[in-house]
């Protein structure tokens, strides 16, 4: 039995056996409701009161009975109550000690400042790609939410070095800036660039005029408005319905009929220095080669068939989701 149960079943049991010390003075004394009740709880708890009444022979062996059963009851349902208070604390603290230990072992994840509605909506999306993911909150709820889906988290204020350096933050790959407030997540971007000057971060910003520069001129890598971004969806979406449809569907999950890919090829990748016609991506996995980014950050739009894949150069690819994944294998083995 779980200590929850455990503590469950000692209550239903100790309004038994108070309900019984009741009715038995009530029948057997003749006594009201709340003498009853007062000489049942006197008895049961042995606080040494005198009686409530001059007892008779009969109450006397019933009072003799329930002290009897009773002590033993109080002990029952200290027990249960001891159990549950410790063994909660206790896997508290375990659980506790199993995220931290986890993230103190974390390199090159990512961190969410702020599981908010922007920020939930960030994690559950790059948690479908990106295992390595730690979420900073202090808000009440958004813990619980978390401890509820099993998700890394730490508790405390995004904007705190302490906090940042708690999440590993120096080891991290990236930072996503996602409080609720424009001022916070600029003081959160200057920290975070502090403590780690390589770091890449993305920052949110309202629709507030200024809001991006400041967070750039802060040292946020990129800077994206919800608000903004929002409202451009919702014009496209009525002057280019088909167009916004099929972008949707390409870099969403919601379909594995195509998807949009960015692969990059590393240093020691079969596919190095070879022309696209000679690689056989699209002979051999079906996919359309859409662009190529370059180290420099330059983008050759729909490159020719001469066009050489180089080291770092990062592939964006059209095609099945499943096709995806095994170029993904093939172009960096």
């Amino acid at each position: 039995m779980t200590s929850f149960k455990y503590l469950i079943s000692a209550i239903i049991m100790s309004i038994f056996i108070i309900a019984i010390g009741i009715i038995g003075y009530m029948t057997i004394e003749g006594w009201n409701f709340l003498d009853s009740a007062y000489m049942t709880i006197i008895t049961l708890t042995t606080v040494g009161f005198k009686e409530v009444h001059p007892i008779s022979p009969n109450g006397q062996i019933f009072t003799i009975l329930l002290l009897y059963f009773g002590i033993g009851f109080i002990f029952y349902v200290l027990k249960a109550v001891v159990q549950f208070t410790v063994e909660g604390e206790i896997k508290t603290l375990l659980g506790r000690r199993k995220l931290d230990k986890k993230i103190n072992h974390m390199k090159n994840h990512y961190i969410i400042c702020g599981y908010g509605r922007i920020g939930k909506v960030i994690y559950n999306t790059l948690i479908k790609k990106i295992s390595k993911i730690i979420v900073i909150d202090e808000n009440i709820q958004a813990i619980e939410e978390m401890n509820k889906n099993n998700i890394l988290y730490i508790t405390g204020d995004a904007v705190d070095e302490d906090i940042l350096e708690k999440a590993n933050i120096k080891k991290a790959k990236g930072l996503i800036a996602a409080l609720g407030s424009d001022a916070n997540n600029v003081f959160l971007v200057l920290t975070a660039k502090q403590l780690n000057p390589d770091l890449f971060i993305m920052a949110r910003a309202s629709h507030q005029k200024g809001a991006k520069s400041k967070l750039l001129a802060a040292g946020a890598t990129q800077v994206q408005s919800p608000y903004d971004i929002g409202a451009k969806n919702m014009a496209q979406s009525i002057l280019r319905p088909t167009v916004t449809n099929f972008i949707e569907l390409a870099v969403t999950d919601k379909t594995n009929e195509i998807q949009i890919e960015e692969i990059p090829i590393n240093e020691n990748s079969p596919f190095l220095n070879i022309m696209l016609k000679d690689s056989g991506i699209r002979q051999n996995f079906n996919l359309i080669i859409i662009a190529i980014k370059k180290p420099d950050n330059t983008m050759v739009f729909n490159p020719s068939f001469e066009t050489t894949l180089r080291k770092n150069d990062i592939i964006i690819a059209l095609g099945e989701n499943s096709n995806l994944k095994k170029l993904e294998k093939a172009l960096n083995q």
